[in-house]
C-alpha cells in the first residue's frame, strides 16, 4: 500500500537524484488509475468570477501569483512579467532568459529568476528593471523580499542574502542534501529579520537575514523506510506562522506544530503532504499526496475531516477562507470546501490546463494561477 501511494504521489512530482531528473520511475508499470469523476452536489456557496486577465504559459515551471493590497503582479515561462490592477495592465515587461521562478514582491521591488541563474528585480510601480545578479543555480521557488534583503533558495538547497538595493550576494547558507530529494518549489516565511524555511530530510530552519546564519533548526519529520525513495521527507510549501505557533508539512512524514519562543513541538500528526498547508483560527488544512484535504485541530492537531472525493486530480495546497477552504485542481477546477465538515459548497472552473500552485487571497478574493497564465479572480460567497 506504501509503495502503491508513493508511486501514485511521484507521478505528479519529478525527482532530482544528484543532477538526474526522473521522468518515468517505472516504464514497465500499467497506466495508472483515471483521475476520480467530479463529485455531485446541491451548491450552497458560489465562486463569482471578479475578473481575469493573461500572462505566458509556466510551461514545466509553477509560477506564483504577488498580491499587493488588490493588485496582482505575475510572470510566465517566456519572460513575460505584469502588474494587473482590477484587470487592467498597469504594465508589462518581457525579462530575457526565460523564467523559472517568481513572482516575489513588496510595494517596492518584484523579483523572478531567469533560465541564465540570475535573480532579476523589477520596480514594483512601473516594470523597470532595478538590477540583476547571477547566482549560478536554477531557482524554482518565488524569491522572498524583505526590508533589506532579497531571499533566493536554488534547487540544490543553497540560499542567498542579496542586497535589496543592487543585489549584490551578501551570505550564502549550505547544507547537505540527501541524495533523491523532491524537485519542490518550496518558499519560505519571512518574519521581521527571520527567513523560515523548510528542507529535505524533515528539516525546518531559520536563518539570521543580516548574516545568514542558522538560529534554529526543528524537525518536522524524521525518515524511514529501507530505501532512498522510501526515505524522502522533504518539507513542502510554505511554513505557516499563527501568533506564537509555527506549522510545517513534510512529504511522506508528519505535519507538525512549533511555539516559536521555545521550540517545544505542540503536537505532530503522521500526515503525508504534497504541496503545503494552510490554517485559520480553530484548524490546520492540508493536501495530502493521495489528494485528500484533511482539516486537524490547530491546538492539539485531532482530526477533524477528510474529503477523499478527488483521487488523482492532482490537487494544490489548501487556501482558508472566510467563506471555505479552496483547492485547484488539474482540470482547471477550484473546489470550495465546508470548514466545518470538508463537503463541496461550489465549484468553478478557472481554464482547463490546470491549476498547480495553490490560491491566494486578495482580500476577500479567491486568486488562482493556471498552467496557460490565466489569471483568474473569484468573489467566494
Amino acid at each position: 500500500m506504501r509503495s502503491f501511494r508513493l508511486f501514485t504521489a511521484l507521478a505528479a512530482t519529478s525527482l532530482l537524484v544528484g543532477c538526474s531528473s526522473l521522468d518515468a520511475l517505472n516504464p514497465f508499470s500499467t497506466p495508472a488509475p483515471k483521475m476520480a469523476p467530479l463529485p455531485e452536489f446541491k451548491a450552497s456557496a458560489t465562486l463569482s468570477p471578479v475578473w481575469s486577465a493573461k500572462i505566458g504559459e509556466a510551461d514545466i515551471y509553477r509560477f506564483e501569483p504577488a498580491v499587493l493590497d488588490s493588485d496582482v503582479i505575475a510572470a510566465g515561462a517566456a519572460g513575460d512579467v505584469a502588474r494587473f490592477s482590477g484587470g487592467q495592465t498597469r504594465w508589462r515587461v518581457r525579462v530575457d532568459g526565460g523564467l523559472t521562478a517568481g513572482v516575489g514582491a513588496d510595494a517596492d521591488l518584484a523579483v523572478v529568476a531567469n533560465g541564465a541563474g540570475e535573480v532579476v528585480a523589477l520596480d514594483a510601480s512601473s516594470g523597470a528593471e532595478r538590477w540583476r545578479a547571477k547566482v549560478n543555480a536554477e531557482v524554482l521557488a518565488a524569491p522572498g523580499v524583505a526590508k533589506d534583503f532579497v531571499v533566493v533558495r536554488s534547487s540544490d538547497n543553497r540560499v542567498f542574502g542579496l542586497d535589496r538595493k543592487d543585489g549584490a550576494i551578501k551570505w550564502t547558507y549550505r547544507r547537505t542534501t540527501p541524495a533523491l530529494t523532491l524537485r519542490n518549489p518550496s518558499g519560505m516565511l519571512l518574519e521581521n529579520n527571520v527567513a523560515v524555511l523548510g528542507f529535505p530530510g524533515g528539516k525546518l530552519a531559520a536563518l539570521d537575514l543580516n548574516n545568514g546564519g542558522l538560529i534554529w533548526e526543528l524537525s518536522v519529520a524524521l525518515p524511514a523506510g529501507a530505501t532512498e525513495l522510501e526515505r524522502i521527507a522533504d518539507v513542502v510549501g510554505d511554513p505557516v506562522l499563527h501568533r506564537q505557533t509555527l506549522c510545517a508539512a513534510a512529504f511522506q512524514g508528519r505535519v507538525s506544530c512549533f511555539d516559536v519562543t521555545n521550540g517545544k513541538t505542540l503536537w505532530s500528526r503522521p500526515v503525508s503532504a504534497r504541496g503545503g498547508m494552510s490554517r485559520d483560527v480553530r484548524q490546520v488544512y492540508v493536501t495530502e499526496d493521495t489528494d485528500a484535504v484533511v482539516a486537524l485541530d490547530a491546538f492539539s492537531g485531532a482530526s477533524m475531516w477528510r474529503q477523499d472525493q478527488l483521487v488523482r486530480r492532482v490537487l494544490t495546497a489548501p487556501l482558508a477562507t472566510s467563506a471555505g477552504v479552496v483547492v485547484g485542481d488539474t482540470e482547471g477546477y477550484v473546489h470550495l470546501l465546508s470548514l466545518e465538515n470538508g463537503a463541496f459548497i461550489g465549484r468553478t472552473q478557472a481554464d482547463s490546463s490546470g491549476v498547480s500552485v495553490a490560491p491566494r487571497a486578495v482580500g476577500e478574493l479567491v486568486l488562482v494561477q493556471t498552467r496557460a497564465g490565466g489569471i483568474h479572480v473569484f468573489q467566494p460567497r
